[in-house]
């Protein structure tokens, strides 16, 4: 993502698809339910060094190494991310102070933080694993939006096949 479309996203403020971390030297476990919440939910874009209100604050440009790495290795961690995620902070100077942020896409799966399953509702992690409804609504909003799950009955090998090879 450019500048111009990091800081448009500054400016329209956290909502179901951005949020922001104030993260100067280490990363908090609300940065980690973020990450589940928008893989359960409609993927969206987390910002650290970023005050609530969309203040741009910086990390401290000696710690982002350390918060690189440790950001990869608690999602390759499957006690903390379960099941595993595959995604890097990339770095960007705004207002002459460096920020981190991530896309996180929408996940197929039901993706845990530390055991809970949290979903995302306006500008808000929640945590619904003790909702019966709340996981059952999760699980068939995943269901319908990926056809990996799907039967198609009536699909023959031939179609599956390149449409060279038909």
């Amino acid at each position: 993502m450019n500048i111009q479309g990091i800081k448009k996203l500054l400016s329209q403020g956290e909502s179901l698809t951005v949020e922001f971390k104030a993260t100067k030297d280490t990363l908090s476990n609300s940065i980690f339910e973020t990450v589940c919440s928008f893989s359960n939910r409609y993927g969206g874009y987390l910002f650290l060094g970023v005050s609530d209100s969309g203040e741009v604050l910086g990390v401290n440009p000696k710690a982002i190494p350390t918060l690189k790495k440790n950001f990869v290795n608690m999602l390759n961690n499957s006690e903390k991310v379960s099941p595993v995620l595959f995604l890097n902070l990339e770095e960007i100077t705004i207002e002459g102070k460096m920020i981190l942020y991530v896309y996180i896409p929408i996940s197929s799966h039901v993706e845990l933080c530390s055991g809970k399953i949290f979903d995302r509702t306006e500008d808000a992690d929640i945590d619904i694993t003790k909702s019966v409804d709340l996981v059952a609504n999760l699980f068939n909003r995943k269901s319908m939006e990926f056809t990996e799950r799907k039967i198609f009955p009536y699909v023959t090998k031939k179609e599956l096949l390149p449409m060279d090879d038909r």
